[in-house]
């Protein structure tokens, strides 16, 4: 069953770049680990890509991020596991978003999984919009009733 916060589904090849990237970004670059570091970097805008975990319970933990990233207009993107998402933190245990500040010798990578999640969503959100403007349109409109004043004076006349 998908989570209410996934937004969207992420590639597998996305997936794994995504991971590759936050182990360079760790290597040579900075990294914020876990959901409360990962919320702060996205309010001072100093994230360039985030990403959360789809296995996440409970979903509470991580819910906002989708929206305060696209707010801030950060890019982001979900893998699939949170273990494999601490794992490429360098962690020993399972994190639920991790937040790339500066990525490092990951630069290309992060910049491919931003063009590619960035399409996608483009494409996405131009379909919704059109879908909202389709059921938007009002139908026919029914015809005017006289006003009230027009039927008295029918009636007396």
């Amino acid at each position: 069953m998908a989570k209410a916060y996934v937004k969207f589904q992420t590639p597998a090849d996305v997936q794994s770049k995504a991971l590759q990237a936050i182990e360079l970004a760790r290597q040579s670059g900075r990294v914020r680990k876990g959901t409360n570091e990962t919320t702060k970097a996205v309010e001072r805008s100093i994230a360039k890509l985030v990403v959360i975990a789809e296995d996440v319970d409970p979903e509470e933990i991580v819910m906002h991020l989708p929206s305060l990233c696209e707010e801030k207009r950060i890019p982001f993107i979900f893998v699939a596991s949170k273990a494999d998402l601490g794992k490429a933190a360098g962690l020993l245990v399972p994190t639920a978003a991790i937040a790339i500040e500066t990525s490092g010798s990951g630069e290309e990578l992060v910049r491919d999984i931003v063009s590619k999640t960035s399409s996608d969503k483009a494409a996405e959100t131009a379909k919704e919009s059109a879908k909202a403007e389709k059921e938007a349109k009002p139908k026919k409109a029914p015809a005017k009733k006289k006003k009230e004043k027009e039927v008295v004076a029918e009636a007396t006349a």
